[in-house]
């Protein structure tokens, strides 16, 4: 008799169902993995946002103040009041909201017209409890804030007072 070379079949399911045993684990993890960090970066950009808007309102002065759009943080050719260069050209978009790493920011003020002497961003899932299962604020006093009881993503901007308010937001460690 001539030995046969290869598995047999129910060597190869064994094979299988171990490999989808691993995966049943493993997949969600790296989901949670992965909506962890989109939701730390969410709060890094809110920071990173704070940052450009100080470097705004030190180049463009009291006349300007705060930038009121993603889009004047955002690079352009000159860089100028319109397009600062202080943020890349993904949260920086013509359209508000901007997406990036799972997440919408939007960028607000309470005043109607220059001079802008506040502002209040708001990061917001992309898809609720896929790319993030928390909404962030920040204003300019730079605290980076997160929702108290969120249920859902935002559909419009946080405001400035909404952002202010310890009952709706509260401050995460810097």
């Amino acid at each position: 008799m001539r030995k046969t070379r290869g598995f047999s079949l129910i060597e190869l399911l064994i094979v299988v169902a171990i490999i989808l045993v691993i995966a049943a684990i493993a997949i969600p993890n790296l989901l949670r993995s992965r909506m962890q960090a989109n939701q730390s970066a969410a709060a890094a950009t809110l920071r990173n946002i704070h940052n450009s808007q100080a470097v705004y309102s030190t180049n463009f002065g009291a006349a300007v103040g705060f930038a009121n759009t993603l889009q004047k943080l955002g690079p352009g050719t000159p860089c100028d009041q319109t397009h600062a260069c202080l943020v890349d050209n993904v949260l920086g978009c013509a359209a508000e909201p901007c997406l990036k790493s799972g997440y919408q920011y939007y960028l607000t003020s309470t005043a109607g017209s220059e001079p802008f002497f506040d502002y209040a961003g708001t990061a917001t899932p992309f898809s609720w409890a896929n790319s993030g299962a928390q909404n962030y604020c920040a204003f300019d006093d730079g605290t980076v804030r997160q929702q108290v009881n969120p249920a859902g993503k935002l559909a419009a901007a946080v405001t400035r007072p909404g952002c202010a308010d310890p009952t709706g937001y509260v401050a995460i460690g810097n």
